[in-house]
Parts: C-alpha cells; structure tokens; sequence
C-alpha cells in the first residue's frame, strides 16, 4: 500500500511490518516501458517470497542505476550508507587485496525493498550463505551462448543437461537468465569448498560436451565455437555472483531471471518473462523454486568424475583468486 502527495517526491510502502520510504518514485528506470523506479518496487512485492527465498542469507553484490539503466551502473559490495539497523550484511573477506566488506544479506522483503529504494535494480548473490561462506550449498550450471548461438541451441543443450542429472539423481531448478542463457541450479550440502564445488561443476560440464557437440567447456574464448553454449563452470568460484531467480536484469525490455517448469524448457523464450508479465505469473503459478532447500545432491560421484577426468587429460585449468 502506498500514499503518495501531488508532486510524488517520495512514497512509503508498508512491508510486512516495516515502512520504506522511496524517494523520487517517478524516475524511469526503464525508458523504453516508461517503466520508474516505484514500479520496480512493486514488482519486488509482487514476487516477494520468490525474491527473498533466492537470496536468503546469501552475500549479495548489488547492482545499482542511481539514474536508471541507461546511466551509471555502480557494482557494489559494501552496503550503501545510511541503512536501517533492520538491514542484515554478513562480512566478506578478500584475502588477495587484504579487504573486508559487509555486503547485504537479505532475511525479509524489506530489505529488499529498501535495495531498491537505494537504486538497486538486479541483486547477484553468492552460492554460499552467511553461516557457511566458504562452502557453497548451491551448484549453478551456467548455459552461456556464444555470439552466434540461438536460445534454441541453449533450450536442446538444457535438455542434455537435465538428461545426465536424472541419472546422477540429482533434482535441479532451472530458470532464464534474464539474458540470452539459462541457469540450473541444484542444492548441495555445505561441506566442500569452493574449489571442489568447481571441479564438479567442470566434471559434470564435461559429460554434457561429450554428449551433444552444441556445448563446450573451452577455457579460453579464443578457443570456443561461438555457435556453441558455454557450460560456465567457473561461476562456482569464490565471489562469483549470477543474478538470482526473480531478479530484473537491466536491459531496454525489464526482463526478468525466471523459474521455470522443466517442461517448460523446449519452448521458452527469455522475452516471455518480465517486470510487466512476471506478476501474473507469480500469482498463478507462485515461486516454482520453492522446494529447491528439500533436494539436496551429495557431490561425491562428481568429484569422482572429476578425479578420473585430471588423471587423463592433466589439471583442472587455474582458479581465478578471490576478488
């Protein structure tokens, strides 16, 4: 609920039970949609246990648009100044710059809320949670398409994909990227780190390259075939952040990062989803993530891939160090 004067230079929204001032609510984000800055907020709302669900207790980067997507775009760690008391951070260390950081950690939608009203517009969270933040409990299978690579070729990939974690056993969520790629994520139980997590991540991409020629694993990008899909292993390593489910992405048409049905997979399409359609389709079908804490796939028969696969082809290629 809002209440808002004549010249509208600001606007309380009551969530749950905190009130959240957004200042310049008129300001468009989206000038393409004509789309402003309170608009963002409701649509937060309208997706809220979705929202809060993907980004509970996780470090998370905030990307923010003070003056809306066509301006300065500023990737923050740090939570901005001037945050309520109610506002939850968990500290970061970057051991590789001597660096701490209290980044946002979100436990209620008006936190989030909040985010936004600090201009906030995608939210980009950790694999790991506050209480484990060296041990992801999160496997993010990442399909990204090269430059001359269509969503079809990602959609038959993403099936591939699905096909080898049936028989692994392992129950994975996926959702659009918000971009041009898909996400599937798959829960794990907090106990290896993020180096382990990696080479399973590695492992399990090397299966799906070997059985569809549309997918790679090159390192290098110099080295990949840009009509193939790109199985980003590397986005499992420490400080690597994607945007979570129900985030808008910041591109002319507000498309949204969105769960998806796996039987919804082969005909998708990453404009079906955004700020204007997304609410309809929470409300009916609500947040299809919501039983990914209950599946959760021990690692072990990856990592065995993973040490069979360096014992043949040599080490796994160099881990980026912490940011």
């Amino acid at each position: 609920m809002a209440s808002r004067s004549a010249s509208t230079p600001s606007t309380e929204l009551e969530v749950g039970d905190r009130t959240v001032r957004i200042s310049n609510p008129d300001r468009v984000y989206f000038p393409d949609l004509g789309l402003t800055k309170l608009d963002l907020a409701h649509y937060y709302l309208s997706v809220g246990d979705g929202i809060v669900n993907a980004l509970r207790e996780r470090p998370c980067m905030m990307h923010r648009f003070p003056t809306g997507i066509t301006g300065e775009r500023v990737h923050q760690k740090r939570l901005p100044r001037g945050a309520p008391d109610w506002v939850e951070t968990v500290r970061l260390t970057f051991p590789r710059y001597n660096l701490t950081a209290d980044e946002l950690c979100v436990t209620e939608l008006a936190q989030v809320i909040w985010s936004v009203q600090m201009s906030c517009v995608e939210f980009h969270p950790w694999n790991s949670r506050r209480d484990h933040v060296e041990q992801p409990d999160e496997w993010r299978i990442d399909l990204d398409p090269g430059e001359e690579c269509d969503f079809a070729t990602v959609r038959r990939v993403c099936g591939v994909v699905a096909e080898v974690l049936d028989e692994l056993g392992a129950a994975g969520w996926p959702k659009t990227t918000g971009s041009k790629g898909i996400h599937v994520y798959v829960r794990i139980p907090p106990e290896h780190g993020f180096k382990d997590v990696r080479r399973a991540a590695l492992a399990f991409a090397r299966e799906v390259e070997r059985r569809t020629d549309e997918a790679t694993t090159a390192w290098w990008r110099k080295d990949r075939d840009p009509r193939k899909v790109f199985l980003d292993f590397n986005q499992n390593a420490r400080d690597h952040t994607i945007a979570s489910a129900y985030s808008v992405r910041a591109g002319e048409r507000a498309q949204v990062s969105a769960p998806l049905r796996w039987d919804e997979v082969p005909d998708c399409e990453p404009g079906d989803f955004t700020m204007l359609t997304m609410p309809g389709r929470y409300a009916e079908l609500g947040d299809l993530h919501a039983g990914i804490d209950d599946a959760v796939f021990d690692l072990a028969p990856l990592l065995e891939w993973a040490e069979r696969d360096e014992a043949e082809s040599g080490a796994v290629p160099q881990e980026p160090e912490d940011a």
